[in-house]
């Protein structure tokens, strides 16, 4: 798959290097949140950092399903933490990990652990974030391409107007540049909508849905009335009155 160098994320992660709070990368599924954990780890060998200070953990490949146990994720970190260097670990996907807070702070407690982390907006809003982890974080939030990336990424300086309806025509999701046809482009993009919506967003409203549909229509009903209680006429004014 071609990798777009989103440098703007990049240098956030930079400008964080060794400092004493966890990153957390929030995005929409399919935004490049894996991608720009696999180019800051590049620029980190490239910079001087060894492989083994490097640990990275997707919860997504099946291969560490049963590292999603916090207690069995926590016995495969701790031997691997190096005491005279930093150590860089990268959880992708950290929602999949039953009581995924107590391990992250608990590691971000050692002052050889440099942390980052990644979760679908699906699981870790802003505010679960706030709640979730104690101590310091910082959220970098993740977008697909802007256009100056795309440009950057599909070579298309040539015809900035060709490439600009190219781009809003194909989507500014990153994998869309890998696909040849708008056929292709188009099922890839009904399959993530579907997904998005089916697997992410229905799945977090499933417990304040039926909530919902039986308080709305009452608080609807009690705003009318209010609206019309006699009491607040005076106070109402008819902006068409001179």
């Amino acid at each position: 798959m071609k990798r777009i160098e989103r440098t703007t994320y990049l240098n956030k992660l930079i400008a964080f290097k060794d400092k004493d709070v966890i990153k957390v990368i929030t995005g929409i599924r399919s935004c490049g949140k894996s991608t720009i954990m696999e180019i800051y780890r590049d620029w980190l060998t490239s910079h001087g950092v060894g492989k083994e200070q490097i640990i990275y953990l997707n919860f997504e490949d099946y291969d560490y399903n049963e590292l999603r146990d916090p207690h069995k994720l926590y016995d495969y970190i701790k031997p691997r933490i190096l005491t005279d260097r930093m150590n860089y670990i990268f959880f992708d996907e950290i929602q999949h990990v039953a009581d995924f807070p107590d391990i992250v702070n608990s590691l971000n407690l050692k002052s050889t652990v440099d942390l980052y982390v990644t979760g679908s907006n699906a699981y870790m809003l802003s505010s679960d974030i706030a709640t979730l982890l104690s101590g310091r974080y910082v959220e970098i939030a993740m977008l697909p391409l802007s256009f100056k990336e795309y440009v950057e990424g599909t070579g298309g300086r040539g015809n900035l107007a060709d490439t600009y309806l190219n781009y809003i025509t194909r989507s500014s999701f990153p994998y869309t540049v890998e696909l040849d046809t708008p056929t292709e482009i188009s099922d890839y993009l009904n399959g993530l909508y579907n997904t998005i919506v089916v697997k992410d967003i229905m799945s977090r409203q499933s417990a304040c849905r039926q909530h919902c549909r039986s308080g709305l229509p009452r608080h609807c009903r009690d705003r009318k009335a209010s609206l019309c209680h006699r009491a607040k006429w005076p106070r109402c004014r008819v902006s068409w009155i001179g």
